[in-house]
């Protein structure tokens, strides 16, 4: 058993700031429950005074997860630090995280502030987060390109005031391995009572070196590493926790540092990010891509028929994913469904699972196999529980060559009591068609910002899964839905994301 590295996870925050990737209250809450059953030591909630809706999602968090610490960033400012502590004083294990930029570029033009003025904020900060928090996280931003001995006095500055943990963010992932590597060194060896602190670190993907980077740090003794889910995050991203975990657990002789990361809920949690946010993994993504294990080469086949060993370097098995190969289908009873459940590494109630099992039998008569795939699909479009202002009755499309695309929709909406509402409306196509007669119902125009559609699994009765994002104003919102009918998985995806706006809405007007 190596020495102990702490995991760090800001999907949730810095994730959630990447293009494309926000997410809705519910979602982030499923999103900390997963990474609670990864078993992640630090959850960062998100940017509490951000909005609203930031500061609510933060608080539910802090009071739902119990198994990990959760934090919530600040900037080195008392309003910042008040909101964050105001969301996170019911957390079981509650952390503040303040930052301030100490570059050269950062301080001049962001700031215009002088070093001495930023050495002075840090500690005033600092001691303010602490009359809070006992766990107080201080963070130099664009510290890989600040003056090393500035940094060394900011740190020590930050300790002195009460800090419990020191992060080194390579916020614009300008650095490089080796260079990395010298300046944890560097501030091991000329800042005061380093020892007596957790040393972090905190890498960007611009240049496609965050999780070389984060190793080499860990190398040089950092032992908080920060990453989220898929790598998501600003620009070209952060470092990946599944790329970093798996090489702590495949290379450990060579590390020789652990951390208690359950790997088998990997898969589990990058499909879930994944599917809430509508960003797809690419195949040949590490650890979590659809060839991450898939051999087509012939030498390479016989080689992993002969002895997994020779092109595999870790198993399948160990990410999460499954090797059985029992057919579910029409036929197949509850206890099967439920074991095959456990395989992916889902963990239902009872009522979840009573539901999942006849969502199940409904697709089984569609489908003569349902595979791994289709029931993670399923299953993803139940994870994330919103009230649903309006549900999809039904729908009739007229479409061809040579006539003009006829969508007719009818939705239920609940308000108070049952309302059901049905408009025409003609399109482009026969998609266009049925999403603005939705509009009609709703009474609002959306802008199509993005529109996909994919095959869940191969074959002819494969299920489509829709993927789409709506603007309303500036506000962005994203909606899947999943069906036999690729007809319907749209509709169903662009209900989802209306769906989605008004929950927001509401519980924004209720702050």
């Amino acid at each position: 058993m190596g020495k102990r590295i702490f995991i760090f996870d800001t999907t949730l925050r810095d994730g959630e700031q990447s293009p494309g990737c926000s997410m809705n209250h519910q979602e982030k809450i499923e999103v900390a429950r997963q990474l609670e059953r990864l078993k992640v030591d630090v959850i960062e909630a998100g940017f509490a005074i951000a909005s609203p809706g930031d500061f609510q999602s933060v608080k539910a968090i802090a009071e739902t997860v119990k198994d990990c610490t959760v934090a919530s960033l600040s900037r080195a400012l008392t309003k910042d630090i008040d909101r964050s502590w105001e969301a996170l004083r019911n957390a079981v294990s509650p952390r503040i995280h303040t930052f301030i930029a100490t570059s050269d570029i950062h301080m001049k033009y962001k700031l215009r502030m002088s070093p001495e003025e930023v050495l002075e904020q840090t500690k005033t900060m600092v001691a303010y987060a602490k009359k809070y928090c006992s766990d107080v996280e201080f963070s130099a931003e664009d510290a890989t390109r600040s003056q090393p001995e500035f940094l060394y006095k900011v740190f020590d500055t930050a300790i002195k005031a009460g800090a419990t943990v020191i992060n080194v963010p390579d916020t614009v992932g300008y650095t490089t391995p080796d260079e990395f590597y010298a300046l944890i060194k560097g501030i091991r060896e000329n800042v005061p009572d380093i020892d007596k602190v957790t040393i972090s670190v905190h890498c960007h993907n611009d240049l496609g070196m965050a999780v070389a980077n984060t190793l080499a740090a860990a190398r040089a003794g950092a032992t908080q590493l920060e990453c989220t889910i898929n790598g998501i995050g600003e620009r070209a991203g952060n470092a990946a926790l599944e790329e970093i975990v798996m090489a702590l657990k495949t290379r450990e002789a060579l590390f020789d540092l652990d951390c208690r990361v359950d790997t088998t809920q990997i898969y589990r949690s990058s499909k879930l990010i994944s599917n809430i946010t509508g960003v797809s993994v690419q195949p040949n993504k590490a650890i979590v891509g659809a060839n991450a294990f898939a051999h087509e080469s012939g030498i390479h086949q016989h080689g992993v028929l002969a002895e997994k060993s020779t092109y595999e370097i870790m198993t399948p098995e160990s990410i999460g994913l499954t090797q059985n190969h029992m057919v579910l289908g029409k036929h197949s009873g509850r206890h099967a469904f439920e074991d095959r459940l456990k395989t992916l590494g889902y963990q239902l109630t009872k009522e979840e699972l009573n539901k999942a099992f006849e969502q199940f039998k409904v697709l089984a008569d569609k489908k003569k196999v349902v595979q791994d795939a289709d029931i993670e699909a399923l299953l993803a479009q139940k994870a994330v529980q919103i009230p649903e202002t309006y549900r999809l009755d039904r729908f009739v499309i007229n479409t061809g060559n040579t006539i003009t695309a006829t969508a007719s929709v009818r939705l239920v909406k609940q308000n108070g009591e049952e309302m059901v509402i049905e408009e025409v409306s003609t399109g482009d196509g026969p998609v266009d068609a049925a999403f603005k007669a939705i509009d009609k119902i709703v009474g609002v125009n959306f802008v199509l910002e993005d529109y996909k559609l994919r095959s869940v699994t191969e074959g002819q009765d494969a299920q489509g899964e829709a993927y789409v994002k709506i603007r309303r104003d500036t506000r962005m919102y994203t909606g899947t839905g999943v069906s036999t009918d690729v007809f319907e998985s749209s509709v169903l995806a662009y209900i989802n994301a209306i769906n989605k706006l008004i929950y927001q809405e509401k519980l924004e007007q209720a702050v």
